[in-house]
């Protein structure tokens, strides 16, 4: 009888899959006392954190995710891109590790959620786990990548897809790129021992606040992200002719910066005008010569596209570059285009995980909705080599990259839930 007891409580312990109703709920003021503790490290005047990698701050903040780690019973480690890894062991030692996490530094004059509640969430589902008696099959990785706001340096780099060129950059931490990397515990001369290749993972999971606005304004708990959109960048040059701005009629002017404001608008009238949720955006523009006395003859300005879909990313340029031909005709100006190489390319989620991330909701008894990402994350990188997924949670009035921004702990606490149960659902069921 002692034997079979010992069986029976071994089965109930490590199929936590079967009996998901049962499963304790994230604490709230847990997690929300976790992020106002990371938040005095690099703390600003505003209430936001300038804690941008490398920093002072960083490390502060790095020291106490260890630190949280370490009491949980992680086994926590330091890769050689400086990514923060704390590993709770599976009952199958054959099986890959199911990796999920998020980042903790932050932008200059940045918030306290971004980045941070896909860590204090990852690491609230570890609570759960051990406070349940849980013990999953597969090894659970928390990560905490490194330098995420300035190029995804440690999530590109466990991918495999860092560029060493960029080790020179330097951040607004005054340290390159390199040098931010050795000072929290990494090695940039060894870069290439941080990388995780396909077979060496199962899976995995990002909790994020959305960053804009539509769960909020919507009333929704909890998104299934579908992907995350592809940027493509262009410098738009517009060639009038400068002359002074007293003595040229209108009807006489080559009026670059008119042109200009025309292209703007017409920019908008497309990415409106298409079905579909594509963004084009102006976001910078320089006239020369730039006196009030003179018409400008050069105009620079930037272009933006994004979209999940590359064809319709695509059909959105040819549609701005027709109209731009349009009006160059009509202003007697010269409009041409520059593409920037810092695109990214869309990266959808995995579809068997967005599907285990719904149920997941479901089941938790939280209203959902798929939406994409606008915005980069650590995720596009990990969807290269291994079955992603991305759950988000509301921003208040879509508020990020701000010390105005706001996840309410309650929302934060629904994207533990979730994040949990997919955690299960992964183990237990597979993809």
């Amino acid at each position: 009888m002692r034997i079979l007891s010992i069986l029976t409580l071994a089965l109930i312990i490590t199929a936590p899959a079967c009996a998901q109703e049962d499963l304790p709920k994230a604490q709230a003021d847990r997690m929300e006392s976790r992020i106002q503790e990371l938040s005095q490290y690099g703390r600003n005047a505003d209430g936001g954190v300038d804690r941008v990698a490398y920093s002072q701050a960083d490390i502060e903040g790095r020291a106490y995710v260890i630190q949280l780690m370490k009491g949980q019973g992680l086994d926590v480690r330091i890769d050689s891109a400086g990514n923060i890894i704390g590993r709770r062991a599976g009952s199958d030692p054959s099986l890959k590790p199911v990796m999920f996490g998020s980042h903790t530094d932050s932008v200059p004059g940045g918030g306290n959620y971004d980045g941070d509640v896909g860590v204090m969430a990852a690491l609230e589902a570890i609570d759960l786990l051990n406070e349940a008696g849980i013990t999953t099959r597969h090894p659970l990785d928390v990560v905490s990548f490194s330098n995420e706001e300035g190029g995804l340096v440690g999530s590109l780099a466990m991918t495999g897809h860092f560029k060493p060129g960029a080790l020179s950059v330097v951040n607004a931490s005054g340290l390159s790129i390199a040098e931010g990397i050795d000072a929290i515990g990494g090695d940039h001369t060894r870069l290439n021992d941080a990388r995780v290749k396909p077979e060496d993972l199962t899976a995995f999971i990002e909790v994020h606040i959305e960053q804009g606005g539509i769960l909020d304004e919507e009333g929704l708990e909890i998104g299934v992200v579908e992907g995350i959109v592809g940027i493509d960048w262009w410098d738009v040059t517009i060639e009038g002719f400068a002359n002074h701005a007293g003595t040229t009629p209108m009807n006489k002017r080559r009026d670059a910066m008119l042109a200009a404001a025309r292209l703007t608008v017409a920019i908008n009238e497309v990415a409106t005008g298409m079905e579909g949720r594509q963004v084009a955006t102006v976001g910078r523009i320089r006239a020369e010569p730039g006196a009030p006395n003179v018409i400008p003859g050069r105009v620079v300005m930037s272009l933006e596209i994004r979209d999940l879909d590359k064809d319709k990313m695509n059909r959105t340029f040819a549609a701005i570059q027709a109209r731009a031909s349009e009006i160059a005709k009509a202003s007697d100006t010269a409009i041409t285009f520059d593409y920037v190489d810092v695109a990214s390319v869309p990266t959808p989620t995995d579809p068997r995980m967005r599907a285990i991330i719904a149920k997941a909701a479901e089941n938790a008894g939280l209203t959902y909705q798929f939406m994409p990402s606008g915005a980069g994350h650590d995720a596009q990188d990990m969807a290269t080599i291994t079955p992603t997924g991305m759950i988000f949670v509301p921003s208040r009035d879509g508020v990020s990259h701000s010390p105005n921004e706001f996840t309410s702990p309650q929302a934060m606490a629904n994207g533990a839930d979730v994040l949990l149960r997919t955690i299960l659902a992964v183990d237990q069921e597979g993809l």
